[in-house]
């Protein structure tokens, strides 16, 4: 029992918080606990959970990727550009996530093969990928998809929205690969010391290229999720996203320095945030102050992950 508290003490300190938000949030607003607004705060998670498991891969690795966000409005374009052309939704769905997860390919190549930093590449894709969608759509949005798109974002199974359920199963699938397969000690390993991963005969660069694409995947998966939601193809969708991708990964316990990842610390981080948004608006406070509160929590994770690993470092 000892030991199983002391290597889940930061996610069940997690939890804590968590109950302790909602507790405080349900007695200032009676409107809190409903299952209308419960149901709300879980259907907008859902599209940062899935943005963030991919993120978490990422940072593990002991890299960062800026341009999800991106790939969000640039996946969700090129399926609403393809279900407004009449190709069929289904189908417009699966060439769009394999565009996202070409772009995350790209990624990873260029930061495992041409050896720059995954800071400017990812940053450099963004700007590519925003100024695209801008020139296509002129700045314009697009809309008026089939209802089995739309479906995807905005249909129930049973009382449970779709993209709840499409959420949870990524982020099972994700654990399972991080703590339970080759490739997620892999990227474990390689995020530790990825000199030693070298070494011992692990080729860095595939899995570094194979985590990216994963990574833009999610985004893609977050990008259909949010133009079905919407039933529109937004020229600027997703932006910001990636500051709220990275914010949870870190404040669920993914240390920026790679090494260190927690799955199901990143799905409560998400929750949490978005409690606390939702919480903002409930009790009528401006939503610039949502910003705040990110950047906030995000400088308070990013010192808790170093102090853990300054402490790691002097034992």
């Amino acid at each position: 029992m000892k030991r199983f508290l002391r290597e889940h003490s930061y996610t069940l300190l997690l939890v804590g918080i968590l109950i302790v938000t909602i507790v405080i949030l349900s007695i200032a607003s009676p409107y809190f606990l409903s299952w209308k607004n419960c149901r709300n705060i879980l259907n907008q998670s859902a599209i940062y959970l899935v943005l963030s498991v991919g993120m978490t891969f990422v940072i593990c690795m002991g890299e960062i990727d800026l341009s999800v966000g991106a790939i969000i409005g640039f996946s969700g374009m090129i399926m609403g550009m393809l279900c407004v052309a009449g190709v069929p939704s289904l189908l417009a769905v699966l060439l769009g996530l394999m565009v996202a997860s070409a772009i995350g390919f790209t990624n990873g190549f260029l930061v495992s093969y041409c050896k720059i930093n995954s800071f400017i590449v990812t940053l450099a894709m963004m700007t590519i990928l925003r100024g695209v969608i801008l020139v296509w759509t002129n700045a314009k949005p697009i809309y008026g998809f089939s209802d089995i798109f739309t479906f995807l974002g905005s249909g129930k199974i049973g009382p449970v929205n779709v993209p709840i359920v499409l959420s949870l199963l990524i982020a099972a699938v994700g654990a399972v690969i991080l703590h339970k397969t080759v490739l997620g000690n892999y990227c474990l390993f390689c995020g530790t010391n990825e000199l030693a991963a070298n070494r011992a005969g692990i080729n860095v660069r595939k899995y570094k290229i194979m985590i990216f694409t994963i990574c833009g995947l999610c985004a893609g998966i977050a990008g259909l999720i949010v133009t079905a939601r919407l039933n529109s193809a937004e020229p600027l969708a997703g932006q910001g996203y990636e500051m709220d991708a990275i914010a949870a990964t870190i404040l669920g316990g993914t240390s920026m320095q790679g090494g260190k990842g927690n799955v199901l610390g990143t799905v409560i981080a998400c929750l949490i945030l978005n409690i606390l948004k939702n919480g903002l608006v409930l009790l009528s406070i401006s939503s610039h102050y949502q910003e705040v509160l990110t950047g906030a929590i995000l400088i308070v994770a990013v010192f808790i992950s170093e102090s853990n690993k300054r402490k790691r470092s002097e034992v």
